[in-house]
């Protein structure tokens, strides 16, 4: 356990993210260390995510709008987050200056880098940790991962062929155990309920007293340490689909500026009857009801034709337009199949669907009614949006390679017509 190689994404703001298959494939190499693509890809190494922050930390841990994970890319979920065994403060780190240069001799970077690399593949501290570490109630599945990952990299660094004291043990526990709790912090500022709570990570030193563990920048911070729950989901996501109404408005940092694009949101819904021409481009389904989403917790989604592989992969780009709001908890698909449908090839995809969406705190209820005709998508808010052809309104890319293969609003279109109204309470 520890991992002896790391793939380090530098200037991570920058990152841009083209295919949407790249986030769950990072999901999967950082929760098992294994990834499919074709063929079951099996590796030891570890993801560093390096960036800077604009604004200064006092700022950020006092803010109830910002957080220390700003600068991730928007695709970045919280699933992807949770993922995240340290958080390394690098405002702790001194800048690079000739006073940390030495006078004597030293190995090139190359070899020492072999090195490391040939004692740590070799070596397993995994056993040593678990014997010896002992976590606090609050210390949950993924917090305790990552604790324990964090200190047997420590072990294999800094006791590389002998074993801590019990005074160094505690001290590499206590710094990864504050690495994981400055992860759950910025989680917990970002979701409007309790899901991440629990940030007071402790452990037990070997006299069985237990030691809370809080981060220095964030320990005073009311902001952080108690984040106010209102919608804050909903204001975060309110805030990415309104850019294109009011991009001015939204490069003010003032709270009181955010509220007002809110505001100017919910004025700007409206009814929309259109019709899609054939060969159209320019209509994702982010771009058709991505206004309607935000604060949406539940979707009923009613298609007769989700079947085929390509009416699936429809249906998980829908399903991964939902997450981009934030708050969706319950997605409902109702489908029909006919004679010719394999349908245990079917369920097997839907079933790979339905748990990619548990890790992402999100529940697939599929019913299949075969008397089903028509095809729409209710939100939980009231609005319906119904697509005369369904979701499989786009035509057939004629190879991988072609524009528009994986981004949905660069794919030609079908012909369709596009209501949507706010169903009567």
């Amino acid at each position: 356990m520890g991992f002896w190689d790391t793939v380090a994404f530098d200037e991570v703001a920058g990152i841009k993210v083209r295919d949407p298959d790249t986030i769950q494939i990072m999901k999967d190499f950082m929760a098992n260390g294994r990834f499919s693509r074709g063929v079951e890809v099996i590796a030891d190494a570890s993801l560093a995510f390096v960036g800077n922050i604009d604004l200064s930390i006092e700022q950020i841990v006092h803010s109830t709008v910002y957080d220390l994970f700003q600068p991730l890319p928007r695709e970045f979920d919280l699933a992807v987050m949770d993922r995240f065994a340290c958080y390394l403060p690098g405002w702790e780190m001194p800048k690079n200056n000739s006073e940390f240069l030495t006078g004597s001799f030293g190995f090139i970077t190359d070899y020492l880098a072999e090195a490391f690399h040939y004692l740590f593949a070799h070596s397993n501290r995994y056993e040593e940790v678990n014997k010896r570490i002992r976590l606090g109630k609050n210390v949950e599945g993924r917090d305790e991962k990552g604790i324990k990952k964090t200190v047997c990299a420590l072990l294999k660094i800094l006791h590389s062929t002998g074993s801590p004291s019990d005074e160094e043990f505690e001290e590499y526990v206590a710094y990864a155990v504050e690495c994981r709790r400055r992860v759950k912090e910025q989680m917990n500022k970002r979701k409007p309920d309790d899901e991440f709570a629990k940030i007071n990570l402790s452990y037990f030193r070997p006299t069985g007293e237990e030691v809370v563990v809080f981060c220095p920048e964030s320990k005073d911070a009311l902001a952080t340490q108690n984040p106010e729950r209102k919608d804050q989901n909903v204001k975060s996501n309110t805030r990415d689909a309104a850019s294109a109404l009011a991009p001015d408005v939204l490069t003010e940092s003032d709270a009181k500026q955010v509220e007002a694009v809110i505001e100017i949101l919910e004025e700007s819904l409206k009814e929309q009857h259109f019709t899609i021409t054939y060969g159209a481009t320019g209509y994702s389904y982010e771009s058709i009801i991505g206004l309607y989403l935000p604060g949406v917790k539940e979707v009923m989604v009613e298609d007769s034709y989700i079947r085929l592989t390509h009416q699936i992969q429809n249906f998980t780009r829908l399903c991964e337009t939902f997450l981009k709001f934030g708050a969706i908890k319950r997605i409902n698909l109702i489908t029909r199949f006919d004679t010719e449908t394999d349908v245990a090839s079917v369920h097997a995809k839907l079933d790979e669907l339905k748990q990619s969406l548990l890790e992402a705190d999100v529940t697939l209820d599929i019913q299949i009614n075969p008397n089903l005709h028509d095809r729409e998508i209710r939100l939980d808010n009231g609005w319906v949006i119904k697509i005369g052809r369904g979701l499989d309104f786009y035509q057939k890319p004629e190879s991988y390679y072609e524009i528009g293969m994986f981004d949905l609003n660069l794919r030609k279109c079908l012909e369709t017509k596009v209501d949507i109204f706010k169903k009567d309470e």
